[in-house]
């Protein structure tokens, strides 16, 4: 019988190449989830300024909808057709078509809406309504 000499970091490289098998089969499911655009929002006296992140979206596959309490923001990220010489292996990139609806925190004037497309950065300015920036409220202390 001949003796073989055990090697921890073996298992632990075995392990690793399992763990990626597992990976690489279930990667066309995790790519298939939605893709959500992640969201700034800054409120001031007069207005707020809402900065959504979609990066890899030209602005011809964006659609942006502004209502008097929320902004919705569609489109679709097109995925390339990899060339023969390079293939991908693996991609962690979500692609298709996604939608998301931003409540507003108050009324704006969607008719004076101005927005910028820059860098992958969508940027709206949405001017409050002018009954929201006249509203005064009375606190009532109790004493």
């Amino acid at each position: 019988m001949a003796l073989i000499r055990w090697e921890p970091f073996r298992e632990v490289d075995t392990l690793q190449r399992e763990m990626n098998r597992l990976f690489d089969r279930l990667a066309p499911e995790v790519n298939h989830t939605a893709f959500v655009p992640a969201a700034e929002m800054q409120e001031t006296s007069e207005a707020i300024q809402l900065k959504i992140e979609v990066p890899g979206i030209e602005v011809k596959d964006l659609d942006v909808q502004v209502t008097a309490e929320a902004v919705s923001v569609s489109g679709e990220r097109k995925a390339t057709v990899p060339s023969e010489e390079r293939a991908v292996f693996r991609s962690e990139f979500r692609y298709g078509r996604f939608q998301r609806v931003i409540p507003l925190p108050t009324r704006v004037q969607n008719t004076q809406v101005q927005a910028e497309f820059k860098n992958g950065i969508l940027h709206l300015h949405l001017p409050k309504a002018e009954e929201e920036r006249n509203k005064v409220v009375k606190v009532n202390l109790a004493g």
